[in-house]
């Protein structure tokens, strides 16, 4: 049985970053429930593609050698280009056309390496990710980077985004976050909110904006204590896991060591609630129809917006009539440790 109702999504994905991928080079991927190989060619374009050879099947990803504007595999020495046609093989005088390797679409912007997915090899980008002026001006030092792997379906963790409620039991704060707008528009999603954040100087009002470029890529801006802006991917690993980067950047507080210091404390903040929500997301259901508050966030609204981004009518959870879809049980995921324990179980509360 599979554990959700629905496939992995398409859209623009992160699978690394531009210095992981430097020079005439390769690296083995895995996303997608596929794996993969990019490699960027001798004047600098990135190519992510399958990775297998489709002569013997070895992994270009694993001693796979870059050679101009080629890739080549470390089995046989057969070449291919960034189109995934065998350009060459050494030791005929022919090449075989029908040797081909399904390439992915690229985009390199905002600091991310970006992959179009789309079940259908066919189907080209839909909508684009734009560079962000900020990171150009000079005003935003960073990045902070952080990574995590969750075994959940990335959708799951989109909908933390739109559910104020949980601030208060899972990461303890003593103000709830108000959502004040949730707009979509085709595959932008745009969400407005507004936090009263403690300080050792009293409670300082501050402002939450999100902007939702699919299913993989998000756009959040946060102002009160210090103006931070968050450049987020979640990229399907398989059907029951993903991939979260976190980018920070700062505006610059005119002092270098003040800018990092705030930085550090905020990035280490968002970072211990992220961590206390994994556990939550790890060991939930799936609900199809969930019990909701009339207070509660724009949930349907974002699960009617998400759902575009599948495909396959004949995904994992098609013609399955449940309305409840449970984990796994993971016993090596029982015992909580201090870095994952909810904010309610460190205070009596679970």
């Amino acid at each position: 049985m599979s554990r959700y109702p629905f496939p992995i999504p398409y859209g623009w994905f992160q699978v690394c970053t531009p210095e992981e991928v430097a020079g005439a080079s390769a690296k083995a991927l895995f996303y997608f429930d596929r794996h993969l190989v990019a490699w960027r060619d001798e004047p600098g374009e990135l190519h992510v593609m399958d990775a297998f050879c489709p002569h013997l099947g070895a992994h270009l990803g694993h001693g796979g050698t870059v050679e101009g504007c080629e890739i080549q595999c470390p089995f046989h020495g057969w070449r291919f280009d960034g189109d995934g046609t065998n350009v060459d093989i050494p030791y005929s005088s022919r090449t075989n056309q029908r040797a081909r390797i399904r390439t992915y679409p690229t985009l390199e912007v905002n600091g991310k390496s970006l992959v179009w997915f789309h079940p259908d090899p066919e189907v080209g980008p839909r909508w684009d990710v734009p560079a962000l002026p900020e990171l150009d001006s000079g005003e935003f030092v960073g990045p902070v980077r952080t990574r995590h792997t969750v075994m959940a379906h990335a959708q799951e963790l989109g909908e933390n985004a739109v559910d104020a409620a949980h601030f208060r039991y899972v990461h303890n704060t003593a103000e709830v976050p108000e959502i004040t707008s949730y707009e979509t528009d085709g595959p932008m999603a745009d969400m407005r909110s507004v936090q009263r954040f403690p300080t050792p100087r009293g409670v300082v009002d501050g402002k939450i904006e999100s902007l939702g470029y699919g299913p993989g890529v998000s756009i959040v801006r946060f102002s009160g204590i210090v103006d931070t802006l968050l450049v987020t991917s979640t990229t399907p690993i398989d059907e029951g896991s993903c991939e979260t980067r976190f980018d920070f950047y700062t505006r610059s507080l005119g002092d270098s060591e003040t800018t990092s210091n705030v930085a550090q404390a905020f990035v280490a903040e968002v970072d211990r609630q992220f961590l206390e929500d994994m556990p939550v997301w790890e060991h939930k259901a799936h609900l199809t129809r969930p019990a909701l508050a009339d207070t509660d966030g724009p949930f349907m609204a974002f699960r009617k917006w998400y759902h575009q981004f599948y495909a396959e009518a004949d995904g994992p959870g098609a013609g399955d009539e449940r309305t409840l879809f449970p984990p796994p049980h993971w016993p090596e995921k029982m015992a909580e440790t201090p870095a994952r324990a909810t904010a309610s179980a460190r205070h009596g509360r679970g």
